[in-house]
């Protein structure tokens, strides 16, 4: 989903929790930015001493309901697709502390404020048709991408999609606005496809409309070796002519995206809540993560399908960053708008 969204649409999601809010609650109320495709297999796993209900939204959009809802919001637990998102609950002070041995489970990408926990985490990559294209020809890093003038009309990106964002985010902050502009134009100089989200940009590379894609992992892997379970699209193809391209060991262009949870600070099940973010570093639902997600577990020593890098691997391609500034969302947006990209 974009970070952008109607206020018409807040407003009905508003309206439907403010009614739940206000009394003892006996069920556990998880408000997730993750898609109930991904969730709702995943829920069928837990065994909690409460039942479970999910209201589905973008990130922006559960947090404007939560600053609506105030004091009277039936959430429990903050589940959400981006870092961004949960820093800004955290600056918001929507969120409570957690424990040390839940925030140990995934130390690498813990907060220090420790609001918040790491649950699995994606990396960017750059995708490519492997009929049409030789990863020996493609770039080392992601700032050499736009030198490569034989890609002119046939590279995609997602510019209104919020992992692309969010690369975006760390790409300014670590390298500066103008290395990030002077990025962004060159790009654009290559009359790149604009792709409304990953999917559809992934099966144009399939069906060689494109040559190369900036993408997150898992979209390539989930076409190539996808759930059907989880395939809210019909998209699972294991013939697919995809291939993942990781740029140089700590490149930008391979930084690690982090999902999370935290619990709010009005839930009245604040352990149930707890024992649920348990439950997300499980062997079970780690091994799901990999498994049917294809994303990479956080918790120590978990396993991965033998397609995919091996976590030590993975790791280690992504820079160093304080995830905590992908909240520094506004200055990259504007950037996005004044280059044209939005």
């Amino acid at each position: 989903m974009t970070r952008l969204f109607s206020l018409s649409l807040i407003a009905t999601l508003v309206l439907s929790l403010l009614g739940c809010g206000g009394e003892q609650q006996d069920e556990l109320v998880i408000y997730s930015g993750r898609s109930k495709a991904l969730v709702d297999p995943l829920l069928e796993q837990y065994e909690g001493e409460v039942n479970v209900e999910v209201r589905y939204g973008s990130d922006a959009e559960l947090l404007a309901a939560l600053q609506e809802e105030g004091d009277q919001s039936p959430a429990d637990v903050f589940w959400a697709n981006t870092t961004g998102a949960l820093g800004n609950a955290v600056n918001n002070d929507l969120l409570t502390e957690l424990p040390d041995e839940l925030m140990e489970q995934s130390a690498r990408f813990a907060p220090t404020n420790q609001r918040w926990l790491p649950v699995t985490t994606r990396f960017r990559v750059l995708a490519y048709n492997s009929d049409t294209v030789r990863p020996e020809d493609l770039p080392d890093s992601v700032l050499d991408l736009p030198e490569h003038e034989e890609f002119e009309g046939r590279i995609g990106w997602t510019p209104a999609y919020s992992s692309f964002q969010d690369f975006v985010t760390a790409l300014r902050v670590t390298e500066g606005e103008e290395t990030a502009r002077t990025w962004l134009t060159d790009m654009q100089a290559l009359n790149p496809n604009s792709y409304s989200s990953n999917t559809p940009m992934i099966q144009a590379l399939d069906a060689g409309e494109i040559d190369v894609g900036l993408t997150n992992h898992y979209y390539v892997l989930r076409l190539r070796y996808g759930d059907a379970k989880v395939d809210d699209e019909g998209s699972i193809d294991p013939e697919a002519s995809v291939a993942t391209h990781p740029f140089q060991e700590e490149d930008i262009g391979n930084l690690a995206l982090v999902t999370g949870a935290g619990v709010l600070q009005t839930s009245d099940q604040s352990e149930a809540a707890r024992e649920f973010l348990r439950f997300l570093m499980s062997d079970e639902a780690q091994s799901f993560a990999a498994e049917t997600l294809n994303e990479y577990p956080l918790r120590p020593g978990a396993e991965v399908p033998e397609y995919m890098m091996p976590v030590d691997e993975a790791l280690a391609l992504s820079p160093d960053f304080d995830f905590e500034r992908l909240q520094e969302m506004d200055p990259t947006l504007d950037l996005l708008r004044d280059v044209g990209a939005l």
